[in-house]
């Protein structure tokens, strides 16, 4: 079974230093797992026996599509109500322990490595139903119509069943495990595993309209950004605004696996917010 890093929580002694690998620049960001600690967890209103470390929200400066947050339940944690937004579309990824999902009546379980993707407007909760922390990941997206196209259907999938399509030319060392139908133009974001292999990389740095949120799942390599030579490993989190320069290489000695948020599917927006 794999296994997907989560938070390290608890804090630093303090005979620790205080120099990190924590990078913020206005094309990306790097919050690396160090600083995911107790102190910068978030609660909220609706959750009981719930905490989260909120990666990205929409400001000025920083991510304009998405919000992604790590959270983790105790047992017997979840929320009747999760969505406060009834125009987002969420997606969750299981890293830790076990869910119950319900969509409409329905309940659904999930493990780890297990994806949901829950349409606007949809009536949810869930539930940590397990004798131990339950751990996952929540991306939200304001959810933009587009002519012709209703709301996507709910999906629930895992890691494990979906096979991973090689990219071309790489021979397996680069794949990409897609849990939405890339042709499916309902959806405006994609969510994404990407694995290399050792010594797998992108070998030119992609410069693209898509906004990215990156979290390691497991494994390390070294990330160009912007120009900057950036290391990264299991638990590490990255920003990076669209347009920014982006390219990769794994460095083993297993796989190097991160989970990927993207914005598709839509016409750019001609007038500032």
């Amino acid at each position: 079974m794999r296994r997907y890093a989560t938070p390290p929580a608890g804090l630093p002694p303090q005979t620790g230093l205080m120099t990190d690998r924590a990078i913020f620049t206005t094309a990306y960001a790097v919050i690396p797992k160090g600083v995911q600690t107790d102190i910068v967890t978030s609660l909220f209103p609706g959750w009981r026996g719930a905490r989260g470390w909120i990666l990205a929200r929409p400001m000025t400066g920083f991510a304009e599509t998405f919000s992604q947050t790590i959270m983790e339940l105790e047992p017997g944690g979840g929320s009747d109500a999760p969505e406060p937004d009834r125009e987002a579309g969420t997606a969750l990824f299981v890293v830790e322990g076990a869910l119950t999902v319900t969509l409409d009546g329905a309940a659904q379980g999930l493990g780890p490595g297990g994806f949901a993707y829950l349409p606007p407007g949809a009536d949810w909760s869930i539930v940590n139903p397990g004798g131990a922390k339950a751990v996952f990941h929540w991306i939200r997206k304001a959810w933009e119509p587009a002519p012709g196209l209703g709301k996507p259907d709910p999906i629930f999938t895992a890691d494990a069943s979906v096979a991973p399509s090689p990219m071309p030319d790489t021979e397996g060392a680069w794949a990409t495990t897609r849990f939405m139908d890339p042709a499916d133009l309902r959806h405006d974001f994609h969510i994404t595993v990407v694995t290399f292999q050792p010594g797998g990389l992108i070998p030119f740095a992609e410069t693209h309209v898509m906004e990215h949120g990156l979290y390691v799942l497991e494994g390390h390599a070294v990330y160009r950004l912007n120009g900057d030579w950036v290391e990264v490993e299991a638990g590490d989190f990255m920003w990076l605004r669209a347009f920014c320069p982006q390219g990769c290489y794994a460095g083993g000695p297993g796989p190097f696996r991160y989970l990927l948020y993207k914005d598709v599917n839509r016409h750019p927006k001609l007038r500032l917010p």
